[in-house]
This record gives C-alpha cells, sequence and structure tokens, in this order.
C-alpha cells in the first residue's frame, strides 16, 4: 500500500486498500503510469459533496452526471432530486458515490497498462 500512497498521497484509506489490490502484481513503472492516467479521471469526495449541495440550491443532479450516471442525472432534473429526498441522501452518501466511481475507473485504468 506504501507504493500506492507515494503516487497518490490525496486519497483516503478505502480507496487506497482497493488500489492497492488491483496494483499488487505491478510494477513501479506501471504503477506510475495508472497514477497518472488514474489521478486524471478520479473524482474526489469533497468535489462531489459540492456539487451535490450545489444541486440541493440550484439545479439538481449535477452530482450524478459528473459520475457518469447520466440517467439518474435526467431523473433528478425533471424530479427536483426526486423531491430532494435523493439529493439529502446523496450528501449523506457522497463518499460511497465517489468510492464507487473511482474504483470503476481504476479498473478500466488497469486495463490500459
Amino acid at each position: 500500500m506504501n507504493r500506492i500512497l507515494q503516487f497518490l498521497p490525496e486519497i483516503e484509506m478505502d480507496e487506497a486498500i482497493y488500489l492497492d489490490m488491483l496494483m499488487k502484481e505491478k510494477s513501479d513503472e506501471q504503477i506510475r503510469n495508472f497514477t497518472m492516467m488514474y489521478r486524471s479521471r478520479r473524482k474526489d469526495p469533497q468535489t462531489i459533496l459540492l456539487t451535490t449541495l450545489l444541486g440541493f440550491f440550484i439545479i439538481a443532479g449535477i452530482q450524478r452526471f459528473m459520475i457518469n450516471q447520466i440517467g439518474m442525472g435526467i431523473l433528478y432534473i425533471f424530479t427536483g432530486g426526486l423531491c430532494f429526498i435523493g439529493t439529502i441522501v446523496d450528501l449523506v452518501n457522497y463518499k460511497s458515490l465517489a468510492l464507487e466511481y473511482n474504483q470503476k475507473i481504476a479498473r478500466e485504468c488497469v486495463q490500459f497498462i
């Protein structure tokens, strides 16, 4: 896990454990290539939280578009964040939304290296 944290010091522990599992058999050069690609595509949980708050006050569903859940984003726009209940749930679960998205991106990036 130290190799992952060396290249990505900003990630949280759950994400680091998952990335360590993915990169266990990889060389330092492969990890370096992976982290460059992954860092540019991952979403920070704080960004998801801020866009969810923005969606709560302006346009619901922005956070869903950011994590490539286009259908849910459209549904949130037309239903006002499912009458604000879905937006409130997203405010509580913003870390899991970001982790889910980042795990998907990590699997895609591993396939490229």
